[in-house]
């Protein structure tokens, strides 16, 4: 076993390339031989140092259309489940991790590990804006209520907004084992103009569902139906911070590539694309914010 004082760049940068790509603690630890503890105190040493890297990088950005959305874990157990004596406790239970993306670059600009409620609400989209280069965007989110007082109150009219509430089939008849843990099937949308001028060929919350699904598949704690969920909110919020670090600056995005002169092409990431990084990160790049 590898303890953390032991633990090379190398090494470093192979276990936090394995949390990126989605595999549990457990599984890098059988897999490389470093101690679960000496992973849990890497992530969160890394995930610290993640979140203060991107907060210092991510301003005056040129995003111009974002999409906004909310996508649900829990930490410690379901909301069901919750002991009586952690009722109502931070950390335990239903977490939500607010998220925005631009939908020119992909990058994801900023994030909030928190509830669903009209403070986060604020605290998240107060970050956003601070960060823009231009205060006037065009903002698309789904349909939830406390974006109207939150958008309202930081942008007033100096915003174009639209709200896409997507409508769901109950998928209840008729339902089979082969079935069972399918998606609701979409069966329309209601698109509402709250302010502005948008463009409506580009009122969309397509991008951010698609980071959801991202978010999903490279962070074990978001897996669905394992026990991979966080233990603790702490650890959840530096896998968060982990993770966007990864794709930000250390995935290329297929469809940000650039073909050259010769045929071939060149590989961007977001952060490449928003013109914050010039090249693709590696593991090792991260893992030196360590030192």
């Amino acid at each position: 076993m590898s303890s953390m004082n032991k633990l090379t760049t190398s090494k470093r940068a192979e276990v936090i390339g394995l949390l990126c790509e989605g595999m549990s603690m457990r599984a890098i630890n059988r897999t490389t031989g470093v101690a679960r503890q000496t992973i849990s105190n890497l992530l969160e040493d890394v995930g610290q140092a993640a979140s203060d890297y991107q907060a210092r990088a991510f301003v005056n950005l040129p995003c111009k259309v974002i999409e906004c959305d909310e996508i649900w874990s829990f930490c410690y157990s379901k909301e069901r489940n919750i002991p009586e004596d952690r009722q109502g406790e931070y950390g335990f239970g239903d977490v939500w991790t607010w998220t925005a993306i631009d939908a020119d670059t992909k990058l994801v600009p900023t994030w909030l590990v928190g509830e669903r409620t009209q403070s986060d609400a604020y605290v998240f989209l107060s970050d956003l804006k601070s960060r823009l280069k231009d205060s006037r965007i065009q903002l698309t989110t789904d349909g939830l209520r406390n974006y109207l007082t939150v958008v309202n109150g930081l942008w007033a009219d100096d915003i174009d907004f639209a709200m896409l509430h997507k409508i769901y089939g109950s998928g209840k008849q008729g339902q089979s084992p082969d079935t069972a843990y399918s998606p609701a099937i979409c069966t329309g949308i209601d698109i509402r103009v709250i302010s502005g001028n948008p463009d409506m060929s580009r009122v969309s919350t397509s991008y951010v569902e698609r980071q959801n699904l991202t978010m999903r598949m490279g962070m074990r704690r978001f897996t669905r139906l394992t026990n991979g969920f966080s233990k603790k909110i702490e650890f959840h919020a530096h896998a968060v911070s982990l993770n966007f670090m990864y794709y930000n600056f250390a995935r290329p995005h297929q469809s940000l590539r650039v073909k050259n002169a010769d045929g071939t092409f060149t590989k961007r990431t977001p952060a490449m694309a928003a013109g914050i990084a010039d090249h693709v990160c590696t593991t090792w790049e991260i893992a030196e914010l360590l030192d």
